[in-house]
């Protein structure tokens, strides 16, 4: 226990505090900058299980923020490399890792026989994903994202409101680091906050940061905190994010993306219905069938599908296809 010592003697943790964290188990979507911070620090807490999701390789421009990383591992997948790297920090940390990226058909199997989710994809398509799974099976979410030098990180489900409480709609636009940009140290704050969330639901500890948001702002040097425990759930049903194993031939798929952007689609050509966005409004849809809206992050998409469902239609899904 002399590992745990510093941790285990305050008196909201104990021996019995310690326990329950060996015997959480724990998924983290996202190896990136967020997981670089969280995951060491869920495992020197002796967090006794982790399932790590992650299709990417380490590339050079990751090194500056995912600090787990080093030159050598350029190339190498970042799921199996953080595997290696928290077995070293602590063996007794189970790390399961799958060397793929989250995808809707593989939600349902991610959460089996988990008792929370960290959220470390900073990527909108599987934020609204993880939290419309989890909600209603009762797992807790924590989410961060960060962009530049201003992020937040907040606990969802598991007994509070769903990230679709705070946030019904996905953003209008939305940058990423790879558009944008990125501090590190801003990075590594959001990690360490999700580490600290999670570590506290696990515990149990009160106030729970479940219901809770900090926005942390790097720019003007704001930390805001506020509640959200009252926020109700969306009354309609939310248009599903599917992939490409979720679709069923009848549907009517309407790819979002010029040829430019995407030469190839998800599916043959033919398949397919070509519209950029500003030809949605004047385009009669099939009525009888599916349409699934596809473009890159999901953004365009679900403000397509909120004209057609002004427009009366319902039966409807949305592809995020760089996921």
């Amino acid at each position: 226990m002399s590992r745990y010592q510093r941790q285990s003697m305050l008196p909201e943790v104990g021996e019995a505090g310690q326990q329950k964290l060996a015997q959480a188990r724990v998924l983290v979507v996202g190896a990136g900058g967020l997981g670089s911070t969280l995951l060491p620090l869920l495992t020197g807490a002796g967090v006794g299980y982790l399932r790590l999701y992650d299709g990417d390789v380490v590339e050079e421009h990751n090194l500056h923020r995912q600090t787990l990383f080093t030159l050598e591992d350029i190339g190498q997948p970042k799921a199996l490399r953080t595997g290696d790297a928290l077995r070293a920090r602590n063996p007794d940390c189970e790390v399961d890792v799958r060397l793929q990226a989250l995808s809707a058909s593989g939600v349902e199997a991610a959460l089996h026989g988990i008792d929370l989710v960290v959220d470390a994809a900073d990527n909108f398509a599987i934020t609204y994903q993880l939290s419309d799974a989890c909600q209603p099976r009762g797992i807790p979410l924590v989410s961060a994202s960060v962009l530049g030098r201003q992020g937040y990180v907040g606990g969802f489900c598991g007994g509070a409101p769903s990230y679709r409480a705070l946030f019904p709609q996905l953003p209008k636009a939305a940058g990423n680091c790879n558009t944008a940009g990125v501090m590190g140290p801003a990075v590594a704050t959001l990690g360490a906050l999700q580490a600290q969330m999670a570590l506290s639901v696990l515990l149990g500890l009160q106030p729970s940061p479940l219901g809770c948001l900090l926005n942390c702002d790097f720019v003007q040097w704001h930390f805001r905190r506020f509640r959200f425990d009252g926020a109700e759930e969306p009354a309609a049903t939310a248009v599903p994010f599917i992939d490409r194993q979720l679709l069923e031939a009848t549907d009517c798929i309407v790819e979002l993306r010029g040829h430019e952007e995407a030469p190839q689609s998800i599916a043959a050509e033919e398949e397919v219905v070509r519209l950029l966005p500003p030809q949605l409004a004047a385009w009669q849809p099939p009525g009888d069938r599916r349409i699934v809206l596809v473009c890159a992050s999901g953004i365009r998409a679900a403000q397509a599908a909120m004209q057609l469902e002004q427009r009366g239609f319902t039966r409807l899904a949305i592809i995020a296809a760089n996921r």
